[in-house]
């Protein structure tokens, strides 16, 4: 069995790739990816304008719908959703033989849109409508005004991937979205066995802006403390997951066939050589979670990683890692709106880049 068939056949952990790249749909080395245990794949503008800027493999495309008269920006949007389609075809087969826990792709609406809530809703339902299929996920990010807009596309039935969470105070909001979505969906006479949804925790990104916080503070208190925020934030957010799946509110849902909205771990890649390599990885598995795997990350636990059932253990530690860092005066929900903030602007930034690369080609690409 491989590591990541081990990973969900052991303790009920479902990895999924963080890349998507037309080479790898055109040679196979996203099937060969899903044959060997991945189980969902998910993509972000900056995973995007890395796709189509590293690489000549959407030039054919673009030169032809520019020579249609295609807009720029609905020519971007084609090249990305026929990534997302063609993914789809191969996650699907996951998808139908786990009857809808897995097998999802992960398509994030624009950047632009993260503080406009209505704006964003608009753009999810267009994207369920041009992508019909059951397995795909919208990306809203988690801000002020996307917690509104995840509500609403739930109520509506539509799947959605909740990304950019940095902070338990957030992550409490979209849950609560989420169950009362359901509730607005089940009340309209939908069936919320349909509806599928995973909230993305970021880790390694937390330990980088707390870390530099603890630097900053420079006691010793402090200085100690560098490299536990993220995984005890993560198992307290798990921890906070199974007490709101649970009770009577949930199981009204659950014995309609409501599916419990995952965590999702997300950022798993190391930031700081210091640590090791696969830690995002290893200290957060247990059931009922995704972790997503960029391609590094993936080749460093399939090499050394080190399963076992980590994300409820240690919570006690974990709580008292968070009153610590108060006490060293690192403000937990500031360092989340600070990453929201930064995760925004940075999607924004890749997306503008690549609109300003595809702007450039079109006036030297023709069809070959």
């Amino acid at each position: 069995m491989t590591p990541l068939r081990h990973l969900y056949a052991e303790y009920g952990q479902s990895p999924w790739l963080d890349n998507l790249t037309r080479g790898a749909l055109t040679g196979g080395a996203l099937a060969a990816l899903v044959a060997d245990g991945i189980r969902g794949v998910t993509a972000n503008p900056t995973i995007f304008t890395r796709a189509i800027v590293g690489s000549a493999d959407y030039d054919d495309q673009f030169a032809a719908l520019t020579a249609a008269g295609c807009p720029l920006d609905d020519a971007y949007w084609t090249l990305v959703t026929d990534d997302i389609s063609s993914a789809s075809a191969v996650l699907r087969p996951v998808f139908d033989e786990s009857g809808g826990t897995d097998g999802f792709v992960s398509v994030e609406v624009a950047p632009e849109l993260a503080h406009d809530t209505w704006a964003t809703v608009a753009a999810a339902r267009a994207l369920h409508e041009r992508i019909a299929e059951p397995h795909l996920l919208v990306k809203i990010p988690a801000t002020a005004a996307g917690v509104p807009a995840v509500r609403a596309m739930i109520a509506e039935g539509r799947g959605i991937n909740v990304t950019l969470i940095f902070s338990l105070a957030r992550y409490e909001q979209i849950i609560e979205a989420y169950l009362s979505g359901l509730e607005d969906f089940a009340g309209r006479g939908g069936d919320p066995s349909t509806v599928h949804s995973v909230a993305s925790f970021f880790v390694s990104r937390v330990d980088t802006e707390v870390d530099r916080r603890l630097t900053a503070a420079g006691t010793d208190d402090a200085l100690a403390l560098r490299g536990q925020a993220a995984i005890a934030q993560a198992k307290l957010a798990y921890r906070l997951f199974r007490e709101r799946f649970s009770g009577r509110r949930w199981q009204r849902l659950a014995d309609l066939g409501a599916r419990a909205q995952r965590p999702l771990w997300a950022s798993t890649s190391m930031k700081n050589p210091a640590y090791r390599d696969t830690r995002y990885v290893e200290e957060l598995i247990g059931p009922d979670t995704v972790t997503t795997l960029p391609e590094a990350t993936l080749a460093a636990f399939t090499d050394h990683g080190r399963p076992a059932r980590t994300v409820d253990t240690g919570v006690d530690r974990a709580a008292e890692v968070m009153r610590r860092l108060a006490a060293a005066g690192v403000d937990l929900d500031d360092v989340g709106r600070t990453l929201e903030d930064r995760g925004v602007a940075g999607f924004l930034a890749s997306y503008q880049e690549v609109r300003g690369v595809l702007a450039a080609r079109a006036g030297r690409l023709s069809p070959r």
